[in-house]
């Protein structure tokens, strides 16, 4: 997020017609910056890097900024003279997909008596020291050369055979596609809206596909790849629930609308486009700039989702998590308590810690967690002296089981072999997280959370936050096991933070999300307040278009 602040000399400031662009080098109006009046003769200019307003990151060039009004470019933004020794700290530079990098400058030039304000984005590519003597570095480019040109091929054929069945299913009307390629079964947010629609009988007046396959972390046979496209080229709507790889490459056709029902609710850890700098950051054009709409829990946490996906925050839509339908359903709570209690005996007479952080690592094949933080005897004595147990339940990409000794499976349950973490909230009576998104489900069960971030400075520089983590955990933040069991003892959980949370959280508590992906989407019965929050969107973006600044560009 870019932040600059201008001060107006003249003119009255909240004047609504006012508006700031940046223009580039052939006098085009290519973003407009959003403001806030700080006081009678300042405006805070804001604008995300990653976003232009049109879902893709402000293309390389120059840029000056230029102030309007009622569509007339009024004067341009100029730097004072106590800042411009400090411009050059300002300068970043965002490494993002295969070691590119996008850099963003700031410099002024001198023009009459004025100081302009000048931004230059460079897309740069990461310096490979000595390359041309060094004969090992010269054969592992040629290497890598020969590979990427091997793939482009490879996808060029692929873009090809999906555009032909494109174009043949191009009039094709009311197909949509269930999507997932992170497993061999779709998750509940797909299932939830599916489902949704049978019972309503919308199978009739939809045609309904699904598609599941592991293919972000397993190499497929090709018969798997071609079946995937023409279903992919058939389908009119796409709902997804994860990052699709081959989305990052294939653009799909103008009639196929994509709807991401992200996985996650609101935790902290940073994705996608919030990992912007960071190790893990996707390209800047890719999957997530293809969605139509994403979903929210509420629209006080839209601008989370928009920042993740890269795209405009009115195309988030607070209909709710669908997984929540069942979730919050009472007769399901008590049928999964009954098999839960079956499934895990020494629950049913004691007090139930949910022991669930999230991995460290950076993908699948390197995700871990340290027990070694965790001091199992110590938790141990406690649960035998509290009559407590404790089911431990671990990202499903940590595949190392807990290491529970034999003498304390009376008291410790690992449970990373069960399906459904949202079940165990049922029984659960305390829930022990860091940093991941399980806290949004479990939240609405009304029940004290403790988040063990041992390594929060660390995950924050590494990872990022995308909030303030301190200020916004549901409960108390212990750094040290020392300061989760004096928590335990002394029964110290800030349990006040989570109703805090539940309000920003949630714009609904019910069991209707999934109807209101269905209607709000589907069946094009938005409410007014979001129709008119996309049009006056639109309408911002169609004007910027056709202002004329020639006269005022670089």
């Amino acid at each position: 997020m870019l932040h600059i602040d201008v001060r107006v000399e003249k003119g009255d400031i909240k004047a609504s017609q006012m508006e700031f662009y940046a223009v580039n080098e052939k006098n085009e109006p290519q973003a407009v910056f959003d403001k806030e009046i700080l006081d009678d003769t300042t405006y805070r200019l804001t604008i995300n890097i990653t976003n232009d307003g049109f879902c893709k990151c402000l293309e390389e060039g120059k840029y000056t900024i230029v102030m309007c009004k009622n569509g007339k470019g009024i004067c341009k933004v100029g730097v004072s003279d106590d800042f411009v020794p400090k411009m050059a700290d300002c300068t970043r530079q965002f490494m993002h997909h295969q070691n590119q990098g996008y850099l963003v400058n700031f410099y002024v030039v001198e023009e009459t008596e004025n100081l302009l304000f000048f931004m230059e984005i460079m897309q740069v590519v990461k310096d490979q020291i000595d390359l041309l003597n060094n004969k090992k570095l010269i054969k592992g480019a040629w290497k890598q050369f020969k590979n990427t040109v091997r793939g482009n091929m490879g996808r060029m054929v692929w873009r090809t055979y999906y555009m032909h069945y494109a174009k043949k299913y191009a009039k094709r009307k009311k197909v949509v596609l269930f999507l997932s390629e992170q497993g061999d079964n779709l998750r509940k947010n797909l299932t939830s809206v599916m489902e949704c629609m049978k019972n309503r009988g919308l199978d009739k007046e939809f045609t309904i596909r699904t598609s599941a396959r592991p293919a972000s972390y397993r190499k497929l046979p090709r018969k798997s790849m071609a079946k995937f496209l023409r279903q992919v080229a058939e389908a009119e709507y796409i709902f997804l629930d994860d990052h699709v790889p081959t989305f990052d490459w294939m653009m799909l056709h103008k009639k196929t609308k994509v709807i991401q029902l992200w996985h996650a609710g609101a935790g902290f850890k940073s994705a996608g486009y919030s990992r912007w700098g960071h190790q893990g950051c996707p390209a800047p054009i890719g999957c997530h700039r293809q969605y139509q709409y994403g979903i929210a829990g509420s629209q006080k946490i839209a601008h989370f989702f928009s920042e993740v996906f890269g795209i405009n925050e009115e195309q988030i839509l607070p209909t709710g998590m669908p997984r929540m339908d069942e979730y919050l359903n009472p007769e399901f709570q008590e049928a999964k308590k009954k098999e839960l209690y079956e499934t895990y005996p020494i629950c049913k007479s004691k007090k139930v810690i949910l022991f669930a952080p999230t991995y460290r690592g950076v993908k699948r094949a390197d995700a871990y967690y340290p027990y070694d933080i965790i001091d199992f005897d110590r938790l141990y004595d406690f649960c035998e002296r509290e009559n407590y147990a404790v089911i431990f339940k671990m990202h499903p990409w940590v595949s190392q089981p807990v290491p529970i000794k034999e003498e304390q499976k009376d008291r410790f349950v690992d449970a990373n072999a069960y399906g459904n973490i949202n079940d165990l909230f049922y029984v659960t009576d305390l829930l022990i997280s860091d940093y991941s998104s399980n806290i949004y489900e479990y939240s609405l069960m009304r029940k004290p959370m403790l988040f063990f971030a041992f390594d929060k400075v660390h995950y924050s520089v590494a990872r990022g936050f995308h909030r303030d983590y301190d200020e916004t955990a549901p409960g108390k933040v212990c750094e040290t096991f020392d300061e989760v069991m004096e928590a335990l003892n002394n029964e110290d959980f800030e349990f006040e933070k989570v109703e805090r949370y539940i309000e920003e959280q949630f714009d609904y508590i019910d069991s209707e999300a999934s109807n209101r992906v269905i209607d709000w989407i589907l069946l094009g019965n938005m409410p007014k307040e979001l129709v008119e929050k996309q049009e006056k969107l639109q309408q911002r973006l169609d004007k910027m278009r056709q202002i004329d600044l020639s006269q005022w560009g670089l």
